[in-house]
C-alpha cells in the first residue's frame, strides 16, 4: 500500500454513513494548548535572532505563545462558551501544572480533553516514546477524572511506531493523518484504531506561522470550506476540524475574524458542533472496528 496504515480509496467509496444526529457536516473545533518550556529552544518562531544566532533562554518567542495562554485562550473560551458551542483540546499535559487556571478552565467549559505529548517537542526526539504517552495520559486521567480517548502528536509527528503504542495504552482515535475529510479505521499490531480527520489547510499555524497569510484568510477558507461540505455532505457526511492556537487565532487583530468565522458555521443548517469522542461514536457505531 502507499499508505502503510490506511488502505487506500476514494472518500466517498467508504461505507455509507448516516449523518449523526447533531448534523451531516460535524464541525470540530481543536484549540492546541501547549507549554513551552522556557529553557529550552522554541518550537516555532516568530522573530528571528539577532545575526541568526539562536538563544536560550528565547524570551519573545516564549512570550509569543505564552501571550496566547494569558489574553488568546480567555477570549476563545469565552466566544465558544457564549455561543453554547463545544471544542476539544489537544493539550500537552504539562500544561496541567504550567497553567493551571487555564486548564480549570476548560474542564470546566466541557471541552474534551486530547493527548498533545507532555511539552510541546516532537516525539521523534521523545526516547522513550511508550513511557511518555503513558506519562500523558496518566496526568490527564488524574485531572480530568476520565480516560483520555483521542490522540494528536505535536507537530503532528509520528515514528514508525506510534499508532501501535497509542493502541497499546487505549487509545480509541488519532488525528495526525490528515487524509481524508471521514474518519476510516487503521491498523496497528494491536487492533485497529481510528483515523480521525483533522486539517492542515484551515488551521491557523499554517495560515498564519507558516503561510503568513493576512487577518481575513482563515475565515475565508472557513467559509468556502463550509460550501463545499454542505453540497458533498447531502451524499455523505463530513468533518471539518479546524485547528486553532491561543498565539495565533487569539491575537486582537485576527478574533474579529474568528468569531464571524463561528457565526458562519452556526448559520449553516447542515453544521453540528462536535469533539473527538462524538465522531468516534458516530462512526464506530456505523462501522464497527475490523
Amino acid at each position: 500500500m502507499a499508505n502503510p496504515r490506511l488502505p487506500y480509496r476514494f472518500s466517498d467509496s467508504g461505507p455509507a454513513l448516516k449523518p449523526a444526529a447533531a448534523g451531516r457536516v460535524l464541525v470540530h473545533l481543536v484549540v492546541n494548548v501547549e507549554h513551552w518550556v522556557f529553557d529550552a529552544a522554541m518550537p516555532r518562531t516568530i522573530i528571528t535572532p539577532p545575526h541568526g544566532k539562536e538563544t536560550v533562554p528565547d524570551v519573545p518567542n516564549f512570550s509569543w505563545a505564552d501571550y496566547g495562554m494569558r489574553a488568546g485562550l480567555p477570549r476563545l473560551l469565552r466566544a465558544i462558551t457564549e455561543r453554547g458551542l463545544t471544542a476539544s483540546t489537544s493539550i500537552n499535559a504539562g500544561v496541567i501544572e504550567a497553567y493551571p487556571q487555564a486548564a480549570e478552565a476548560m474542564l470546566k467549559a466541557g471541552w474534551e480533553f486530547i493527548g498533545h505529548g507532555v511539552h510541546q517537542k516532537t516525539q521523534n526526539a521523545a526516547g522513550d516514546e511508550g513511557a511518555l504517552v503513558q506519562q500523558s495520559l496518566d496526568i490527564l486521567q488524574r485531572f480530568t477524572g476520565q480516560a483520555t480517548r483521542g490522540w494528536l502528536s505535536p507537530g503532528l509527528r509520528e515514528t514508525h511506531d506510534t499508532p501501535d503504542i497509542l493502541k497499546a495504552h487505549g487509545v480509541q482515535y488519532v488525528c495526525d493523518w490528515v487524509v481524508d475529510d471521514v474518519p476510516q479505521w487503521m491498523q496497528t499490531k494491536h487492533g485497529a484504531l481510528l483515523s480521525v480527520p483533522y486539517n492542515l489547510e484551515v488551521n491557523d499555524s499554517i495560515i498564519y506561522a507558516i503561510e503568513k497569510h493576512d487577518s481575513e484568510q482563515m475565515f475565508e477558507r472557513t467559509v468556502r470550506t463550509l460550501r463545499l461540505f454542505e453540497r458533498e455532505s447531502l451524499h455523505h457526511p463530513r468533518v471539518f476540524a479546524i485547528g486553532l492556537h491561543p498565539h495565533l487565532i487569539g491575537v486582537p487583530h485576527r478574533f474579529e475574524s474568528f468569531e464571524r468565522m463561528l457565526d458562519a458555521l452556526m448559520a449553516s443548517p447542515a453544521v453540528g458542533f462536535v469533539q473527538g469522542r462524538d465522531i468516534y461514536d458516530w462512526y464506530a457505531a456505523q462501522v464497527p472496528a475490523p
